[in-house]
């Protein structure tokens, strides 16, 4: 059968994010490096559910990959301007069994490829990847985290684990170089208590629930970046509505859009700098005929885009 692929001209890296080139995350031509991770640290009751995530959000990109000069009408323009350069590092070899090498090796990844001035993009895998990404800004603060996401993760421990998907939040908010957290996209019952909400409202988290982006949420969002700011997003894929996005572990109604996460994300390039971005908790299990891996893709390539177009602004 004839797919898009075949039709457009689909080329480039066989098996990379849009058919990238292949290169190392401490790649010094780099100005903005794909990685992945299956998982960092597991619960024990559910393991690393999120397997294969990272291959299934590049198998995708299949249909579009090769060309980066086609335009993206998300943005108006090509896929990436022209000069500058990303690149697929691939899918770092963890192992479920070692969650304390898992965040070493994340760490260090993400720290060799800030070394080069490049902009790291994390694809999970668990959601347990950004504790050591957000880790790793630790010498180039003070970053702002946006976290787009069904849950606000602030919980101090499940099962005994401290650094479980649970509690990213929690300990980015024990990081020095945080300044800000901004949450956006929670809605129905999830796993936190009100211990957990009231610890991330102590702290200073500003937190707008799904329910209220309709009614101005999204503008007071973006009014909560600081202009000028090093922003990291952290993007849970259980944030988009299950209608359009069913390879989560949670399916909850309500969520955003695709229109909806493409505005803040958008409007977080306008007046801030994207530092870095992940997309995690991808559950091939649960996706319905690959449309999950499509749209997660389609997200991602107009991420690369924003990114690729605020690096040639830099000069």
């Amino acid at each position: 059968m004839v797919g898009l692929k075949d039709m457009f001209g689909a080329g480039g890296a066989p098996g990379s994010f849009l058919g990238l080139p292949r290169a190392e995350p401490g790649a010094p031509e780099a100005d903005i490096v794909i990685f992945g991770a299956d998982c960092a640290t597991p619960y024990r009751s559910v393991g690393a559910y999120c397997a294969g995530g990272p291959a299934a959000m590049r198998a995708g990109s299949a249909a579009y990959a090769g060309d980066t000069a086609k335009v993206n009408f998300d943005l108006g323009g090509p896929v990436l301007p022209a000069g500058v350069r990303a690149v697929d590092a691939g899918d770092l070899s963890v192992e479920p069994s070692d969650p304390a090498r898992n965040r070493a090796l994340i760490e260090a990844t993400t720290r060799a490829v800030l070394s080069v001035g490049a902009v790291p993009v994390l694809l999970g895998g668990d959601d347990s990847l950004p504790t050591p990404l957000l880790a790793a800004y630790a010498d180039r603060g003070p970053i702002t985290i946006l976290q787009i996401d069904a849950h606000i993760d602030w919980r101090d421990e499940v099962e005994g684990e401290r650094w479980g998907l649970s509690s990213t939040m929690r300990r980015a908010s024990e990081m020095p170089h945080v300044e800000r957290i901004i949450q956006v996209g929670a809605r129905g019952v999830g796993s936190a208590r009100m211990d957990a909400l009231e610890a991330a409202l102590a702290w200073g988290a500003h937190l707008i629930p799904a329910h209220e982006l309709d009614a101005g949420g999204l503008d007071r969002a973006l009014d909560l970046i600081p202009a000028g700011a090093q922003v990291v997003i952290c993007f849970d894929c259980d944030a988009l509505d299950p209608s359009i996005m069913p390879a989560v572990i949670a399916p909850t109604a309500g969520g955003l859009t695709y229109a909806q996460a493409l505005r803040l994300i958008r409007g977080v390039s306008q007046k801030a700098r994207i530092a870095g971005f992940d997309l995690v908790e991808f559950m091939p299990a649960n996706d319905r005929d690959d449309a999950g891996a499509v749209l997660a893709a389609q997200l991602l390539t107009t991420v690369l885009g924003l990114i690729g177009r605020q690096v040639a602004a830099s000069g």
